[in-house]
Parts: C-alpha cells; sequence; structure tokens
C-alpha cells in the first residue's frame, strides 16, 4: 500500500470561485490536474454528487471530504481545492467550507482509502493549519507552493498513523475512523 503519490504536484487548487456545493465540486474536479488520469471525469463527478445525496461530506470545522469509488483508476486520486470565501455545502455544523477534498479511489484500494482518509483528518483538525492554509491562499504563493505544506502535513500524518501499530485489517481502520469521528461529533467538533 503506497500512498506516496498523493499531494504531488496538480492536487491543489486555491480560489475555488464556486460558493455552491456542486458547483464547488464540478469546479474542483476539472481544475485539478490530479483527474485527468480518470478516463470517465463525468461519471466520477455523478458518482460524486450521488454520494453528496445520501449525507453531506462537510463534516464541520469549515472541511468536506467528497468522494466516490472509480473502477478506471489503479490508485488513489485526491485533490485539495480552497475557497476563501468558502462554500454554501450543507455541512453538519452549519458553516461554510473552506477546505474541499475530493477523493476517487478504486472498490479494490480500499485499505488505501481509508488510510489516506485517517491521515487527512488527522492533519485537517488542526485549527492553527487551516488558518495557516487560508492565509497561503490568499497569497500569491502558487498552488504547488502551498501543497508543499499539505504534503508534509499529510506524510507526517500518515507516518504517526503507521508508526501507532498498523491496523491489521480494513475493519480496523474503518473502526478507529468511526471512533474518532464519534467522539469529535459529540464534542461538538468535526
Amino acid at each position: 500500500m503506497n500512498l506516496s503519490h498523493c499531494f504531488l504536484k496538480g492536487s491543489i487548487v486555491k480560489n475555488l470561485l464556486s460558493t455552491e456545493k456542486y458547483q464547488a465540486i464540478h469546479e474542483l474536479i476539472q481544475r485539478a490536474p490530479v483527474f485527468s488520469e480518470i478516463r470517465d471525469l463525468n461519471r466520477f463527478e455523478e458518482a460524486v454528487f450521488e454520494r453528496e445525496k445520501v449525507i453531506s461530506t462537510g463534516i464541520g470545522r469549515n472541511v468536506a471530504v467528497a468522494h466516490a469509488k472509480v473502477p478506471d483508476t489503479d490508485k488513489v486520486l485526491v485533490a485539495l481545492g480552497i475557497s476563501v470565501k468558502g462554500i454554501d455545502y450543507d455541512a453538519l455544523d452549519g458553516k461554510p467550507v473552506h477546505f474541499l477534498f475530493l477523493i476517487a479511489n478504486n472498490p479494490k484500494r480500499q485499505e488505501e482509502y481509508l488510510k489516506l482518509l485517517a491521515s487527512i483528518m488527522r492533519f485537517i483538525r488542526n485549527d492553527s493549519f487551516r488558518k495557516f492554509l487560508l492565509e497561503k491562499a490568499a497569497s500569491k504563493l502558487s498552488p504547488d507552493e502551498i501543497g508543499m505544506s499539505v504534503r508534509d502535513a499529510f506524510l507526517h500524518a500518515l507516518n504517526n498513523f503507521s508508526s501507532q501499530g498498523k491496523p491489521k485489517s480494513k475493519g480496523q481502520i474503518s473502526e478507529s475512523i468511526n471512533r474518532g469521528v464519534e467522539k469529535k461529533a459529540a464534542a461538538g467538533g468535526l
């Protein structure tokens, strides 16, 4: 399982212009070069929209993690769109989303997807880091320069996740994520 390709060049879109959930997802799919590997972007977009109709992936703290299964990619793909204005996303806490993560994963790569998701949750929950990213998005830094900070935070979270004892199964990873989300929800966070 290798996630070293995540948050490399072409995975960060700063200054998303759309302020509505579905338009922002569409914009991120179109603007993030990382998704050029997907043969049928329309099918990917439709799958993300269908998933959003089940329940919003706006998890709180100005963060959303939209996702869909895509069989025509051989690895997990992820992009981050940053909106300084905020996106009306119907998030669990009612706040606008400034950080829209979008994940495309092959159903056969579920363990990688769960590890990616857990690592994102670890680094994005840091209030100071989210503030730092918003400031950088409003600056003249390029998306790839911002991406270096995101990648560093991601790799740090991924390494910490791995060093704390690798779960033995996909079920254990899911349980770990669910426990973390439940704790945050009970505390009024995420």
